[in-house]
């Protein structure tokens, strides 16, 4: 993913889905090698649903 999208992505998650900065961080901090997992790792942690797991889908193919 790159960079600029990533941004884009992170203020999305916050701004869009109201995703805690703490929960980012967290979730983060797992996905230091491996950015594209990103969603799934939120998902995992129970801080996104499945259907914002899905809008954050729609959005990265958009």
């Amino acid at each position: 993913m790159y960079k600029r999208n990533f941004v884009q992505l992170i203020h999305f998650l916050e701004a869009d889905l109201a995703i805690p900065t703490n929960n980012l961080l967290l979730a983060l901090r797992h996905t230091e090698h491996t950015p594209n997992l990103l969603p799934m790792i939120l998902w995992q942690y129970g801080f996104v649903t499945i259907s914002e797991l899905d809008q954050i889908f729609d959005w990265l193919i958009s």
